[in-house]
């Protein structure tokens, strides 16, 4: 396994915390993981990032993981998409964006602004529109257990529960990288507040946001890659077509057993899809294989 790399970016009223694998002077690839997940998910997405060569960042979004919360407990699109705005200019240079649900839409609100430094854009089973039975089976898990688990195996319950068609880990240790361990008892690694975030929204908000992401799905310029799980509860099959109507320059790949968490289910064919996408921007010249200037990074470092 490769040495990480942990870095540090302040980012309006707090401190955002990632993992980055590779090359410092390497090509960059900024992951930005879903709701209610950290930089965890990506862990073997970045060690193979790293593995080919490239600088691969995995970074907590605010509210999740390591990250700091907001303190007013507000979270919102265009705050994640404000964030994503100040790493990126912190990184400096050029970067790919690969953006996966919640990550994804806050990535396709800063490319819809035609920000010079981002290069190539990866959209993980996320588009302009999200399935909303889906969306709410994702807020009724994260909402299901507000008291915490008594242990690591109660935990694995809940998530096997939640996505029966993994298998459930004969070792939960790895799960406490997802946990909290507070008063005795474990807690997600997420801000409760956070699932007020569009909690109660009408018909006209929803709306209004879905406008507002198909406009900027109709602003992307830049060699894109969507990428959706065959059996997702999250991306349609119609909202694919939609998105590809939108941006008719996109490359698609379906991967046929995966659900909504696409990297988790099918991580093989997931990172061959993303990082052969990437080599071949470097080769046709969209990204340089070497950063210009690798000195705002150095100074994001804590």
């Amino acid at each position: 396994m490769q040495g990480v790399d942990r870095l540090n970016f302040k980012v309006s009223d707090l401190e955002l915390i990632a993992d980055a694998v590779g090359p410092a002077d390497a090509a960059r690839v900024l992951f930005l993981h879903g709701s209610g997940q950290s930089r965890q998910s990506w862990r073997r997405a970045l060690q193979e990032t790293g593995r080919r060569g490239l600088r691969g960042i995995a970074l907590d979004m605010r509210g999740h993981g390591d990250s700091a919360w907001s303190p007013d407990g507000k979270y919102d699109l265009k705050i994640f998409a404000a964030d994503l705005r100040q790493v990126v200019d912190q990184i400096g240079g050029e970067v790919v964006l690969v953006g996966a649900s919640l990550g994804g839409l806050a990535s396709m609100l800063i490319v819809a602004e035609k920000i010079a430094s981002v290069r190539a854009l990866v959209l993980v089973d996320i588009t302009h529109r999200v399935e909303e039975g889906g969306a709410k089976e994702v807020v009724a898990f994260m909402g299901s257990a507000p008291d915490g688990f008594a242990s690591l195996d109660d935990a694995a319950d809940a998530v096997s529960a939640y996505l029966p068609h993994r298998e459930r880990p004969k070792d939960t240790k790895g799960l406490e990288r997802n946990l909290r361990l507070r008063n005795g008892r474990y807690y997600w690694h997420w801000d409760p507040a956070f699932l007020n975030m569009g909690r109660g929204a009408d018909s006209d908000f929803r709306n209004a946001r879905a406008s507002v992401l198909e406009q900027a799905a109709r602003s992307i310029s830049i060699p894109t890659l969507l990428i959706r799980g065959g059996r997702s509860e999250i991306v349609s099959k119609e909202s694919v077509s939609e998105f590809l109507e939108m941006v008719p320059h996109a490359e698609f790949i379906d991967i046929a057993d995966a659900h909504h968490m696409v990297a988790g289910d099918a991580n093989d064919a997931f990172n061959d899809g993303v990082l052969s996408f990437i080599d071949r921007q470097i080769s046709s010249g969209v990204i340089a294989s070497r950063a210009a200037d690798k000195a705002q990074e150095a100074h994001a470092h804590g």
